[in-house]
């Protein structure tokens, strides 16, 4: 029989594995976009993130949101309610995923118009079998993280997002060498998502025949319209606030596209012009991993110490979080911006949409801070709001692309979205902000300003060296300037944030390679 301490330890390296499968699975999803442009182009680059955000929508609720509604609503109740609750939420998932099933297929041609590129049919249907498994997937990961299992949604989503991506790269590699139309190509890296996601249901179903039987639910309760209203609920707040990135990008895939040929422009080059500006996406999934990551993973703490009325750590709590976010998200919208030319040739083969993507660079760090608060916000025992904030903020885009887009093009769009999540972390902010939780005097901005302003001239001073020295224009060439550039901004910016003390001891204990830190202070003799 297992003591209390084997429980908690248990728990915590459940937590912990979960918080490396989903840094693993979100760098692996950002990251595989880039030899898939390199393999199809930017018009088949365009052909794939039209329909992503459809994809999108199904990853996230089955990797974040239902599994924690879940988990969430079994812990709510004592365990002789929870075989009810999870039946319930089996038919309560299988009919939203039958429902987007039906929509997404019977409907293909008709969001395929709306979108204004009729040929997006047979990829929109192809999207469609992903919501299959979503009822499966997130009954079992909710079923494990109800019982503080971490391991099975773990090895599951590192197993999906292998499984897909490894499906991806080689049907479409496999496509384009056999000369398939690339809406063909599309329709094959769009399915490879089922392939990954039956990857994970074959997982999830081997822990699930393992699983410890010895805790039989009796007889329950518990009221029918109570677990549903929860449900559905849950579903509103959990759910909409985690899909703020694939919202917004849905926005785009929906009209960007038609006011690109509004604005004069022919079917083609329109096509290749979203392409260019879909290349923000994975630069926008990457910048903001860590920083999500870091915060994400106090919610449990937030909302253990709030129940336990520990009003002092909530506070601390929330100031390391907010600064971290803040400190990340800054650092890397920073860098990027100064370093995205050759970024861009290094990653994609040219410098085209270096300036959008400039730009929308800006939203690394709104998107990254917004989604913090978000995070504090719910383990602080307010998920309602931030849903609220990103529904806004989704409605906002969709008007500043239409005023923005026709005269400044895909600048216009990707100003559009760094303004939305900028006014989706604004309503955030001060919503935290009425509830006492911060204060920006604790933040030590002026440091941090500091700091990215010492490393964006370092930055430009290496860039123009580099150039005066290399003067050959060469992929290779944008590699080395890039990668080079990268070590020296990071370190750069590391220090002066160390030196300025943004940071005191004790937050610093909390960071990755806190004990690396700590020597090199005491080397400094500080």
């Amino acid at each position: 029989m297992r003591t209390l301490s084997d429980q908690k330890r248990q728990i915590w390296q459940g937590a912990f594995v979960l918080s490396l499968a989903g840094i693993f699975s979100k760098v692996l999803s950002a990251g595989y976009r880039v030899p898939f442009q390199n393999i199809v182009g930017d018009v088949g680059f365009y052909i794939y993130q039209q329909v992503y955000p459809l994809l999108g929508i199904s990853v996230v609720l089955v990797t974040v949101g239902f599994p924690v509604t879940i988990s969430k609503i079994m812990n709510d109740y004592e365990v002789e309610n929870q075989a009810k609750i999870l039946r319930i939420s089996m038919m309560f998932l299988s009919g939203i995923g039958l429902s987007f099933f039906l929509i997404l297929f019977a409907g293909a041609k008709g969001i395929a118009g709306l979108m204004g590129d009729p040929d997006l049919e047979q990829v929109i249907r192809a999207v469609s079998f992903s919501y299959l498994l979503l009822p499966f997937i997130s009954f079992f990961r909710g079923y494990f993280q109800g019982r503080q299992w971490m391991l099975p949604t773990a090895f599951s989503q590192m197993g999906e997002q292998l499984v897909r991506v490894t499906v991806i790269l080689l049907l479409t590699w496999w496509l384009v060498k056999q000369d398939f139309s690339l809406y063909d190509t599309g329709a094959g890296a769009a399915f490879a998502s089922f392939v990954g996601g039956l990857a994970a249901f074959i997982i999830l179903a081997k822990f699930w025949v393992t699983r410890d039987r010895r805790h039989r639910s009796g007889v329950s309760n518990l009221n029918t319209k109570t677990v549903i209203r929860q449900l559905s609920l849950y579903t509103m707040t959990i759910c909409v606030s985690s899909l703020m990135l694939i919202l917004i990008q849905l926005v785009d895939a929906f009209n960007l596209y038609s006011l690109l040929l509004d604005h004069g422009l022919d079917k083609l080059e329109a096509k290749h012009i979203k392409g260019v500006y879909d290349r923000g996406q994975p630069l926008l999934q990457l910048g903001t991993v860590f920083a999500v990551s870091v915060a994400t993973a106090l919610v449990p703490t937030l909302t253990k110490a709030r129940k336990q009325q520990e009003t002092e750590l909530v506070q601390i709590k929330v100031q390391y979080a907010m600064k971290t976010s803040l400190t990340l998200g800054i650092g890397a919208a920073v860098g990027l911006i100064c370093i995205l030319d050759p970024v861009n040739m290094m990653l994609f083969k040219n410098s085209e949409g270096t300036t959008a993507l400039q730009i929308f660079s800006l939203s690394i760090f709104f998107a990254s801070f917004a989604m913090t608060i978000t995070a504090v916000l719910q383990g602080c025992g307010h998920p309602f709001f931030p849903a609220v904030s990103v529904l806004l903020g989704t409605v906002m885009k969709t008007v500043l692309n239409v005023m923005l887009i026709p005269s400044f093009g895909i600048e216009g769009a990707a100003l559009a979205t760094a303004i939305s999540f900028a006014f989706v972390a604004l309503l955030n902010f001060l919503k935290l902000k009425r509830k006492s939780l911060t204060k920006l005097s604790d933040y030590k901005m002026s440091g941090v300003v500091i700091s990215a302003f010492t490393m964006l001239m370092v930055l430009l001073a290496w860039l123009y060296i580099f150039e005066m020295v290399i003067d050959a224009e060469s992929r290779w060439k944008a590699a080395i300037e890039s990668l080079t550039a990268v070590v020296l901004g990071g370190v750069t910016y590391l220090y002066s944030i160390i030196k300025l003390k943004v940071y005191s001891d004790e937050e610093l204990e909390l960071l990755p390679f806190a004990i690396h830190l700590s020597s090199f202070k005491r080397e400094r003799g500080e």
